[in-house]
């Protein structure tokens, strides 16, 4: 539970950081004098939930009675549903055929390449440790 707890509210803040620098990129890039409150205040919850569950989603991958297959499926299941709510349900894409479809292949590839590179990161780790016990 103080996992839980940690990384809520790591993924609340880091949430938050996101939207600060989002929207000062949006405001920058398109020389903008107002903000619609409204939509800000919207896409900063969304953003600092976003934050949340990609925070608290991985403990998925400590359950040690899982495999790494099944760790993942249901990881993998509920940052899918969870991101397509949240970004569908505030616009952040518009949902027509060709938007729904661009956004699966983008969320696919960069889940893949996220998660890919985690595992060859803790592969290594591994690796490590085996050898410095090997070393003992």
């Amino acid at each position: 539970m103080k996992t839980f707890l940690w990384r809520s509210t790591v993924g609340v803040f880091f949430g938050g950081f996101l939207t600060v620098i989002i929207t000062t990129a949006i405001i920058l890039a398109n020389d903008l004098e107002t903000l619609n409150a409204a939509k800000f205040v919207k896409s900063g919850v969304g953003t600092i939930f976003c934050g949340w569950f990609f925070s608290v989603t991985p403990l998925y991958f400590e359950n040690g009675n899982w495999s790494l297959l099944r760790q993942t499926v249901y990881h993998f299941i509920t940052v899918l549903i969870l991101y397509f709510i949240t970004a569908f349900g505030l616009e952040w894409f518009s949902f027509t055929p060709i938007s729904f479809l661009t956004f699966v292949m983008m969320f696919l590839g960069i889940y893949a390449v996220i998660w890919g590179s985690f595992y060859l990161y803790f592969k290594n780790v591994a690796k490590k440790m085996t050898e410095e016990l090997d070393g003992l």
